[in-house]
């Protein structure tokens, strides 16, 4: 029939518009912000550094390595490295960033950062609402509004934190393991060691002390006389 699929494309409509206004799980429009959807979990918006435990300082797990820095794109990433160091996860001294600063102004949420970092120490945010009235100083983030915890990265990425998690734990005690061998090996090295140890020669400190404590020193042997030989 001529125009059929014409108007079988306008009946689809027509049912589309209408019942997006009886149909409530069709309606496309949420009254923000009163109303929220929950994001995807592979939502991303701008980075952020983590950190265990509950000192941000203490346990962040950046060290400075400058690898974010290097790479990014739009050079939005500023690092400073520490003069001095602090134990990682696995007790390893190393450095930290004194100065970490990103500007999400110039930001391109790219997730390069994250993909080339080695210690699972940035990832992506998923908090969008950051309109500010001063766009300079106000986009610029510094490393004490870009720590957050590994529990508010567990709570927004929850898959790719446990994962995450997991691998730490294994390389905590491959740590831990590698450390107690190493140990195990140093005592039975020094064991070895003393017993292959000769003893102390005597001194003529150690024959005085003896002389002291009533001991008669022993004499010294004397030499052979050899007998002449008669022919």
């Amino acid at each position: 029939m001529f125009g059929e699929g014409i108007l079988q494309g306008l009946y689809e409509t027509a049912k589309n518009f209408f019942g997006s206004y009886v149909e409530k799980d069709r309606l496309v429009t949420v009254q923000f912000p009163e109303e929220r959807r929950d994001l995807p979990e592979a939502t991303r918006q701008f980075p952020f550094l983590l950190y265990d435990g509950n000192d941000p300082e203490a346990g962040l797990r950046c060290v400075s390595c400058q690898i974010c820095e290097k790479e990014c794109p739009p050079q939005c990433i500023h690092i400073e490295k520490s003069k001095d160091k602090k134990p990682d996860f696995v007790g390893k001294p190393q450095f930290y960033p004194a100065v970490f600063n990103i500007d999400v102004s110039t930001c391109m949420s790219c997730q390069i950062c994250v993909e080339v970092c080695p210690f699972d120490a940035i990832r992506m945010d998923n908090e969008f609402e950051l309109s500010t009235s001063n766009r300079f100083a106000g986009l610029l983030y510094t490393k004490r509004e870009l720590a957050k915890s590994n529990d508010y990265y567990r709570k927004i990425h929850p898959t790719e934190a446990a994962e995450c998690d997991e691998r730490r734990d294994k390389e905590a005690e491959a740590a831990k393991a590698k450390a107690a061998a190493a140990a195990v090996a140093a005592a039975k090295a020094a064991q070895a060691a003393e017993q292959q140890t000769p003893p102390a020669a005597s001194t003529p400190a150690a024959s005085a002390s003896s002389a002291a404590n009533g001991a008669a020193p022993k004499p010294a042997e004397q030499p052979a006389e050899k007998k002449p030989v008669t022919q």
